[in-house]
């Protein structure tokens, strides 16, 4: 990542008079959102707001909140005096990031067994990411349902197609997929470390293994990520 994209400015815009992020990668996006900002898309930029309706000292808690997460994952701010911070607020593991590491699980596995195991926490029918994520969507269509805008039942119905039909059909598809792996109980033949042996019944003394020297393919699994302490906006 270039290093203009690790250095943000938080500042009160003068004209709007909002308080406005520019700057940062994917991440720093990330904890911004977290914070509680808005993304912004325009066509030649993306940067981010803070909400609408806040008093002004809501605005400077959750500016200067984004300046302490930030600079405690390195990134290099310009900010209104306002925000300024010399505090590092931690940063955790997101659940974000632990989704996206059953891919990595996935990518570095050698057997099918491996891959099944990853896929059940995404398709298991109690406690599932899956599974989670139409329960996230229920909650939300319902929170919508009577909110008083003459739109939110609309969204809502939309939100419940959206569990009821897409979700549900990609939960069926990966369940089958996970089922079948789990039943093939075999080893990726690409992917499955060679003992660089010869066979035992190889009379010749001079045989030497045929397969290719392997190519950068990992043989053992990297550490499980530490799980995520304390709660986050």
């Amino acid at each position: 990542m270039a290093l203009a994209h690790r250095v943000l400015n938080i500042r009160r815009d003068p004209d709007s008079g909002e308080v406005l992020a520019h700057g940062g990668d994917p991440e720093a996006h990330s904890v911004l959102e977290r914070t509680g900002f808005v993304p912004v898309v325009r066509r030649h930029e993306t940067y981010h707001r803070l909400p609408a309706n806040l008093d002004q000292d809501e605005e400077i808690r959750l500016a200067t909140r984004a300046v302490s997460r930030l600079q405690a994952v390195g990134y290099g701010l310009t900010a209104d005096t306002a925000f300024a911070t010399e505090q590092h607020e931690p940063h955790y593991l997101t659940l974000g990031a632990q989704v996206a590491y059953l891919a990595t699980r996935i990518r570095e596995a050698e057997t099918t067994e491996e891959v099944a195991d990853a896929l059940t926490e995404v398709t298991a029918t109690h406690d599932g990411i899956l599974p989670a994520l139409a329960e996230v969507l229920a909650a939300t269509a319902d929170f919508l349902q009577d909110l008083g805008h003459p739109a939110d039942p609309h969204t809502a119905a939309r939100l419940q197609r959206l569990s009821d039909e897409q979700l549900q059909s990609i939960t069926s598809d990966l369940s089958q997929v996970r089922n079948g792996l789990a039943d093939r109980q075999a080893a990726h033949p690409h992917r499955t470390p060679c003992p660089q042996e010869v066979a035992g019944d190889e009379r010749e003394k001079s045989a030497s293994c045929p397969c290719p020297a392997p190519t950068g393919i990992p043989s053992t699994s990297a550490p499980l990520p530490p799980a995520p302490s304390g709660r986050r906006r």
